[in-house]
């Protein structure tokens, strides 16, 4: 479709939404808009591109594409994209110019690329990047558009990129599932074995966090206790617990004996401590907070954030930012009294005449680089509470208090310390004891006695010791004389490393580099390119979809309360154990990741021709690494995996035919072995059984003697065989349950033949139909209606 120079510009909007923001900064008659509803093209499934695709067969895998054919998606009500499609072909027959104007990001650029690219669009392409839908943010995006020709070029390589993995998670989809399903997957279960390029080591990384989780053995610790009376009168009780723990209870034994008798000075320390605002929120981390404070799914957090950011309340909310960039800092005094116009519980907290604190470089949050998008804020236009749902208003309130508290002072706390050092046969030990008061609130004013909730723990770690502390110290002075009056050793456990929750899971993936403590590992996993944001798994856009994926293949489970922790079943270790044997680069996240930062470099490109380039090159990348593990697959054994193990849902839990029954009871009794539990009504606990005890199955090969797929038989299939089972007297044998070939061979020893059907010795008769008189074809048609309706069924 080439432009018929009309001078005339469209719009393309990813919601209409977004669209009416905008529509009030168009008075130009030659402005064209159009909005999309999300993606208005779908992939198209293989069975439609290749009937011979449909079946699951392992030799037709690897299915590989050199591009994917997508057809007309649907809205949520089921109705076909196709017409606004058609609507948007016909505006672009009169225009020579599209300015994309999508939500910023991959995701955004592709909606509208792969609309032009279909239509086969070959004019000029810019890019608007709308950081925020308020009045000042569309300017500052019109101005950044002028000062940028190149803007679509370089959007085009951001397009390429989501396409690119797009093309990666269709293949691996599609082949990896198909090929472990038909080869590793245990007989008795019931459902795919699910396979992707990010969900398969997320699961890794939760499988690893299990087993450290079970094979833990918890330990006794000692802590040493020294109770003292100073020259003056007071009474306190200082602490020996190092970093690296006493786990010898002789040691213990030794430092409390030698505390006993201890007598000296005391050292007492009296010093101011500032206390920093938190970082503003990313999408992950906003995540993280929702989930712990008002028990949030992280997609509904999402579904909200985005909300808000179309109505022109909050900035782009799929980001991996906390930081803002230094060219906003003259925003903050206007937002700051924008937002305490709602919040006004909170104007006597903002200073009045004081010009809000920037505080800049990687330990506050102004940086001259943020990343693709920074971190999310509010915007000058703020809602009314009435405006907004309860949760809506929650979640913009949230982030409002973030941005005050990072413009506010730091909050300062009085901390006095008493220390002694304590001569004993292993050497000095140090005991202490601290307590501290609140001198200036600072930004925790905002928060009140919340503010404590800002200091998180790193997800899948164990909580590190707290040091001792007291709710209030006595007045002693440094270097007044203390006394023992008696010592003791307490004891304590060890603890277990926490399971991460469900709104933790985003930020583990973003920062897997917290996850790791390999030195090595760590640098490899630094960005270069954007120190604050370091190499992870997934994107932001598409974390908060991974958990309900792995819930669905029942690889995990939720436990109970607000953040639920997340486990992994058996059926989920069995699974990533599988991958790891047959192809350990995929259950390798650390791998991943580095993997991941290779693809993003398509992104990065700053021309189309080398944005193709590297996207041609991964897809063949891509391409060969499925070789690889079909490969691979195809001579790896079936996971063994007892099926009581199997969660419910997945177990094929219809009870096992009479036949099976009665081979199983006399396996059992020949073998001298118990039925397992629910051998009598699980067909796939008895298939199980019979699999192990009646020794292996022969082979099955084609008609050229090559090993073929066992195909499972359809349930009308085995209705039938059960059905002639028991109108001709004999037993249906188990394998037919189960194995196609066997099913089909039953059915041909026992189906009717011609001559004991009725009318078989009528030539007329046809499949169901009765005899005809060929001089009357019209109008005289004999037989019984409902048993060649039957006969027709079968």
């Amino acid at each position: 479709m080439s432009p018929p120079n009309s001078g005339r510009t469209l719009f393309f909007f990813e919601k209409p939404s977004a669209m009416r923001q905008l529509q009030r900064f168009f008075r130009s008659p030659t402005t064209v808009c159009v909005a999309a509803e999300g993606h208005l093209l779908s992939a198209e499934e293989p069975g439609s591109i290749r009937p011979e695709w449909k079946p699951w067969r392992f030799e037709a895998l690897p299915i590989v594409l050199d591009t994917i054919p997508v057809s007309h998606g649907t809205n949520r009500s089921g109705q076909s994209h196709a017409p606004k499609i058609a609507s948007i072909r016909q505006a672009l027959s009169g225009v020579d110019r599209v300015i994309i104007a999508t939500d910023p990001g991959r995701e955004g650029s592709m909606i509208a690329w792969e609309v032009l690219e279909h239509l086969g669009w070959r004019g000029r392409v810019d890019r608007l990047k709308l950081g925020a839908l308020d009045d000042v943010s569309i300017r500052r995006a019109f101005a950044a558009l002028a000062k940028e020709p190149g803007s679509g070029e370089r959007d085009y390589a951001a397009y390429l990129e989501a396409l690119c993995r797009q093309y990666e998670d269709y293949h691996l989809g599609l082949n990896g599932t198909r090929a472990i399903s038909l080869r590793l997957r245990p007989p008795a279960f019931g459902e795919p074995w699910r396979f992707g390029g990010v969900q398969t080591p997320t699961l890794a990384i939760l499988a690893d966090l299990e087993a450290r989780i079970r094979s833990f053995v918890p330990q006794d610790f000692f802590k040493v206790a020294l109770h003292l009376g100073t020259r003056s009168g007071a009474e306190l009780v200082l602490w020996h617990a190092p970093k690296e723990r006493i786990f010898d209870p002789a040691v213990a034994e030794t430092i409390r004996a030698a505390a006993a008798t201890w007598s000296g000075p005391l050292a007492v320390e009296h010093k101011d401590v500032r206390r920093a605002p938190p970082r503003l929120f990313s999408k992950d981390t906003l995540a993280r907070r929702c989930a712990k404070w008002f028990g949030w799914d992280p997609q509904h957090t999402a579904g909200l954030a985005q909300e808000l950011y179309d109505q022109g309340y909050l900035s782009y909310p799929r980001t991996e930012s906390e930081y803002l960039p230094d060219g906003q800092a003259g925003d903050a005094a206007a937002v700051m009294t924008a937002v305490v116009s709602v919040l006004t519980d909170l104007r006597s907290v903002i200073p009045g005449t004081e010009a809000p604190l920037i505080r800049r470089g990687a330990k506050g949050h102004y940086v001259k680089d943020p990343g693709e998008h920074h971190a999310i804020v509010p915007l000058r236009k703020v809602p009314e509470r009435g405006r907004l749902s309860a949760d809506q208003f929650r979640l913009w309130e949230l982030v409002a208090k973030a941005y005050l508290a990072a413009h506010l002072p730091d909050g300062i706390d009085a901390r006095t310390s008493v220390a002694a050092e304590v001569g004993t046969p292993l050497g000095t030990k140090r005991f202490a004891v601290s307590g501290s008061v609140i001198r200036a609130p600072g930004w925790r004013a905002i928060y009140g006695s919340e503010a404590d909730l800002e200091t998180d723990a790193v997800p899948g770690k164990a909580k590190r010791d707290a040091e001792a502390t007291s709710a209030r110290l006595p007045a002693v002075d440094d270097g007044e004389g203390a006394s023992a009056t008696k010592a003791g050793v307490a004891t304590a456990m060890t603890e277990p490393p926490r399971r991460i929750s469900r709104g933790e899971l985003p930020v583990v993936m973003g920062r897997l580099i917290d996850q790791v403590d390999d030195p090595a590992v760590k640098r490899a996993l630094e960005n270069p390119v954007n120190p604050n944001e370091p190499k992870g798994l997934g994107t932001a856009a598409t974390r908060d979809t991974i958990l309900p994926k792995l819930l669905k293949s029942r690889y995990v489970t939720l436990s109970s309360g607000k953040d639920p922790a997340i486990a992994v079943t058996e059926v989920g270790l069995a699974f990533i154990t599988a991958v790891r044997r047959v192809f350990p680069a995929y259950g390798d996240p650390v791998g991943r990741a580095m993997f991941e930062a290779e693809l993003a470099e398509i992104g990065r490109a700053a021309t189309r021709a080398e944005a193709v380039d590297r996207a041609n090159a991964f897809r063949q990348r891509t391409r060969a690494r499925l070789d690889e593990l079909i490969a691979a697959i195809a001579d790896s054994p079936v996971v063994s995996l007892d099926p009581s193990l199997i969660p419910p849902g997945q177990a094929d839990n219809r009870p096992p035919t009479s036949a099976m029954m009665s081979f199983a009871v006399s396996l059992a009794e020949r073998k001298g072995v118990t039925l397992p539990r629910g051998c009598k009504s699980s067909i796939s606990i008895c298939r199980s059984f019979l699999d192990t005890h009646a020794g292996p199955r022969v082979p099955q090969t084609d008609s050229a003697g090559e090993p073929r797929d066992r195909r499972i038989p359809s349930a009308a299939m085995l209705r039938y065989a059960r059905s002639l089972a028991e109108q001709r007297g004999v037993p249906c044998p188990p394998e037919t349950e189960t194995d196609f070939d066997a099913c089909r061979r039953f059915l041909d020893a026992h189906v009717p033949q011609p001559q004991e059907r009725p009318g078989a010795g009528n030539p007329g008769a046809r499949k169901g139909k009765a005899p005809v008189d060929r001089g009357k074809r019209r109008g005289r048609v004999a037989g019984k209606p409902r048993q060649a309706a039957a006969r027709r069924q079968a």
